[in-house]
C-alpha cells in the first residue's frame, strides 16, 4: 500500500554524542511494533548502528534510515551521529526531514554539540521537539536542562511534560497537554493514567494555559473560542499546536528514559497527531529560485541526499520524493548530467534491511540501488522536466592530513577508494596538491579521518598511513631591485643568446606607473595560486624584439612557480623589462625564457624577500570551565585573539592562527575539553612569518636541494 503524503512524518533524531539517540530510535521502533525486541549498543544489535565500525566504536558514525507505522501514519526515522566530525550526515538528514527530535541528556543539559546542530536546524527552519532523555540517571536535572534550553533557544521552548520524580526511581511523567500523569510499570511500556497529584496541579495548570494560548494564537477562530470559553478542547489544541509547530512558533519539550522505555510512546503519538506532514511544510526551493510543492499529482522529482557503497551490492542511494509518485520501472533524468536512470527496484529501509515496494508518494523517503551515475545532491525528474532541488551546502573542512605514498601497486587502488568515499561524503575532500607534492585529505576532525583510514584498511584491504602535511607558504618582496642576466651558449652550429634587464618591486592596487621608464605595454595576471603579477614592457629602441615578450613572461612565471627562497609560489610582484640585447641568429624563445628566469631569481633575492604564511580565522565554542585552558593552548600556537563573547551558556573565542600551528588541533581540543568544545576555521589571509621561521624554512629548502 502506498502511503499518502498527508500520512507521512519525516523525523530526524539529533543531539550531542551520548544523548541516547540510537536507543531512542530503537524504542520508537519497538513501541510501534516494527521490531519485537529492543537491541542494545553493548550487544551490537540495534537497528541503527549496524555497521562493523559503529559496533566496534559503540557510537553512530552514519545516518540510518528506519520507519515505523503509528496508527495510520508512516513515520520515517533518521538516526544521526552526535559527533560533529560527521556533521555532513546530520545536514543531509535535516535536508529531507520535516521535524527534528532533539535529544538532550538530562544529566549534562544542553551540550555544545546541540548548539552546533541548532545552527543547521535554524538554517533549514525545521520544526523541532525537545526530549529530555535519561531521566533515570542519578544526576538527571530536568529543571536545569529546561532552563538551559530556554536560555539558548528562546521562549518558544515550551514544556509539555515534566517528571514527577527523576533519578533511579523515575517512573512518572506529568503531561500538561492532556492534564494527566503517566505512571509506568517496571521495565517501561504502556503506562497507567492517573490524576495529577493535588500539589502539582497549580504548576500543571499554569503550563497547560501556556499551551492553550500558544495554540489559540495561530487561528482567529481558536482565539475567539478561547476568549469566549476560557479554554480549548483537545481537538482544538491539536489543531492550534500543529500550526504553531509547523511555523516554528513553539518547540515542545518532553521527558523520557529511552533505555527503560518510559515516555517514547507518548512522543510517538505527538509526532503522529501534531508534527507536520511533508505537505504542511513550505515548498521546496529550486536552484533557479522557483519553488516546488510536495504534491503527488505533480510530475515526479526526487532528491538524493546520501549515497554509500555496500559490499556485494554496489552503490546505495537514499532519496526523498519531492513531488509526484515514484514507481518501479520509472525512468528519471538527472538534472546535473542529463543521464537517464531506471528505477528497477524501490525500497524502504529498516537499518541495513530493505523491503521492496511498488511506489512511493511525494514526501516519502526511500532507497534505490545500482543507479548508474546519480550522486548525493542530484535531482532526478520525469522526462522533459528540468528542475533541480537547491543543493545541500556542506561546511568547509577543519583539518587536513597528508597520505604517505603507498607502493606503486597500491596507489591506484588507494586513490580509487579515496575518491569513492569522497563521492559518498561531501565533507571529505581529496586533493592531489601540485604545489606541495602531496596527496591531502581535508576533513571535519581527527575522528573523521581516522574512520576513513579504518574503512580503507578494513574494507578495501589497503594499508594507509598519514603524515604531517606541508604548508603552502608564499614568497613576495618588500622593496625595489634591478638586475640583468645574459644567457650565452655556443656549442657548434647555432648558439643561444639573450640578455634581459629587469626591475621588480612589490605590487599593490592602484600603484603609479614605474619611475623613469617608458611603458609600452602592461598586463595584469591573476595568478592561479592567488595574488598578482604585473608585467610591464618598457623596451625603447628595439633592443629586444616584442616577439619575445611571451617567452620572457613564461620564464618569469616558471620562476614564480618555484620561488627562490623555499620553492613556494611567488605573488604580488611588478616586473618591468626595460633593456636587453638580442642576436639576429642566436636569439630565440628558449634563450630569452632562461635569461628572464635567471634575472628574476637574482633580482628577487635582492628585493627584501619575505615568506608569507597562511593565517586562518578560528571560531571556538566551549564552556567557561575549559576556556582558560583553550586560551593557553592558543597562545602556544602564535594565535592572535580577536575577541570573546557569550553564546547561550557557552563562550565563543575568535582568533587568528597560522596554519602551521593547527596540525592535529582537533585531537588537542577534544582532549582539553573532554569533547565539550567545538571549532570551525576558514582561510583569512597570508601574513609575514617570523624571522626565525623564515630562516628555518630557507635552510631546510637549501638542504633539500643539496641532497636531491
Amino acid at each position: 500500500m502506498t502511503i499518502s503524503t498527508k500520512d507521512i512524518r519525516n523525523v530526524v533524531l539529533l543531539g550531542h554524542s551520548g544523548s541516547g539517540k540510537t536507543i531512542f530510535a530503537e524504542t520508537m521502533l519497538f513501541e510501534s511494533g516494527a521490531i519485537n525486541r529492543r537491541g542494545s549498543i553493548e550487544n551490537n544489535n540495534t537497528i541503527s548502528d549496524y555497521t562493523l565500525i559503529e559496533q566496534d566504536r559503540k557510537n553512530s558514525i552514519f545516518s540510518t534510515l528506519m520507519h515505523a507505522t503509528w496508527r495510520n501514519n508512516k513515520i520515517n526515522i533518521i538516526d544521526t551521529p552526535g559527533s560533529d566530525d560527521f556533521i555532513g550526515e546530520v545536514i543531509s538528514s535535516l535536508k529531507v526531514a520535516d521535524t527534528a527530535l532533539i535529544i538532550l541528556n538530562a544529566s549534562s543539559g544542553v551540550e555544545v554539540g546541540t548548539e552546533i546542530i541548532w545552527e543547521y536546524v535554524d538554517t533549514f527552519n525545521t520544526p523541532s521537539i525537545f526530549v529530555v532523555n535519561q531521566m533515570d540517571h542519578e544526576k538527571a536535572d530536568y529543571e536545569q536542562t529546561l532552563e538551559q534550553a530556554i536560555n539558548r533557544f528562546g521562549n518558544k521552548v515550551v514544556p509539555i511534560q515534566y517528571p514527577y520524580n527523576s533519578g533511579s526511581s523515575f517512573d512518572s511523567i506529568i503531561d500538561t497537554l492532556r492534564m494527566v500523569m503517566y505512571v509506568f510499570p517496571e521495565g517501561g511500556g504502556k503506562p497507567e493514567k492517573q490524576s495529577i497529584p493535588a500539589e502539582e496541579m497549580p504548576r500543571a495548570l499554569e503550563m497547560h494555559n501556556v499551551l492553550v494560548e500558544a495554540a489559540a494564537e495561530n487561528e482567529d477562530g481558536l482565539m475567539e473560542k478561547y476568549f469566549e470559553e476560557g479554554s480549548l478542547d483537545e481537538a482544538d489544541l491539536a489543531k492550534g499546536l500543529t500550526i504553531a509547530l509547523a511555523n516554528q512558533q513553539i518547540f515542545p519539550v518532553f521527558c523520557a528514559s529511552a533505555l527503560n522505555n518510559i515516555g517514547s510512546g507518548r512522543i510517538m503519538g505527538f509526532i503522529n497527531d501534531i508534527a507536520p506532514s511533508p505537505a504542511d511544510r513550505p515548498n521546496a526551493l529550486l536552484s533557479d529560485g522557483s519553488e516546488l510543492s510536495c504534491d503527488s499529482d505533480e510530475k515526479t522529482s526526487i532528491f538524493i541526499y546520501k549515497t554509500l557503497s555496500e559490499p556485494q551490492v554496489g552503490q546505495v542511494s537514499y532519496f526523498k520524493v519531492y513531488s509526484g509518485c515514484l514507481r518501479s520501472g520509472d525512468e528519471l533524468t538527472n538534472a546535473t548530467n542529463q543521464d537517464t536512470e531506471r528505477f528497477h527496484h524501490i525500497y524502504v529501509a529498516e537499518g541495513k534491511q530493505r523491503k521492496e515496494v511498488n511506489a512511493l508518494n511525494a514526501g516519502d523517503i526511500g532507497v534505490a540501488v545500482k543507479l548508474k551515475s546519480a550522486q548525493s545532491n542530484h535531482t532526478l525528474s520525469s522526462k522533459g522536466i528540468s528542475r533541480a532541488i537547491d543543493p545541500i551546502k556542506f561546511p568547509e573542512s577543519r583539518i587536513r592530513t597528508a597520505v604517505v605514498p603507498p607502493s606503486k601497486s597500491d596507489i591506484e587502488k588507494l586513490m580509487a577508494a579515496l575518491h569513492q568515499i569522497e563521492r559518498e561524503d561531501p565533507t571529505l575532500k581529496v586533493e592531489q596538491s601540485k604545489e606541495l607534492k602531496q596527496t591531502l585529505l581535508h576533513g571535519q576532525g581527527q575522528l573523521h579521518l581516522d574512520i576513513l583510514k579504518y574503512r580503507i584498511e578494513k574494507v578495501n584491504r589497503i594499508h594507509m598511513e598519514f603524515e604531517k602535511p606541508k604548508i603552502p607558504y608564499r614568497e613576495t618582496i618588500t622593496r625595489m631591485s634591478e638586475s640583468s642576466y645574459r644567457h650565452k651558449k655556443q656549442s657548434g652550429g647555432a648558439g643561444q643568446f639573450a640578455e634581459v634587464h629587469m626591475r621588480i618591486e612589490p605590487y599593490y592596487e592602484d600603484m603609479p606607473d614605474p619611475e623613469n621608464l617608458s611603458v609600452r605595454k602592461n598586463e595584469m595576471e591573476d595568478l592561479p595560486w592567488g595574488g598578482k603579477l604585473a608585467f610591464y614592457w618598457c623596451i625603447v629602441g628595439g633592443s629586444i624584439d616584442s616577439k619575445y615578450i611571451n617567452a620572457i613572461k613564461k620564464g618569469i612565471m616558471q620562476q614564480m612557480e618555484n620561488g627562490p627562497l623555499t620553492g613556494s609560489y611567488c605573488q604580488n610582484v611588478r616586473v618591468c623589462i626595460f633593456d636587453g640585447k638580442m642576436h639576429a641568429v642566436d636569439s630565440n624563445d628558449m634563450a630569452f625564457m632562461l635569461a628572464a628566469s635567471a634575472a628574476f631569481k637574482s633580482c628577487f633575492k635582492d628585493a627584501g624577500p619575505q615568506i608569507l604564511e597562511p593565517i586562518y580565522d578560528m571560531e571556538i565554542l566551549c564552556s567557561s570551565q575549559v576556556m582558560g585552558d583553550i586560551m593557553s593552548d592558543l597562545q602556544t600556537r602564535r594565535a592572535t585573539i580577536q575577541g570573546m563573547e557569550a553564546e547561550g551558556h557557552y563562550q565563543k573565542i575568535l582568533a587568528k592562527v597560522p596554519l602551521s600551528e593547527l596540525y592535529r588541533y582537533s585531537a588537542t581540543i577534544r582532549s582539553i575539553s573532554q569533547g565539550r568544545a567545538k571549532f570551525k576555521r576558514s582561510f583569512s589571509n597570508f601574513q609575514a612569518s617570523p624571522y626565525d621561521l623564515q630562516e628555518q624554512l630557507i635552510h631546510a629548502h637549501s638542504r633539500m636541494l643539496e641532497e636531491a
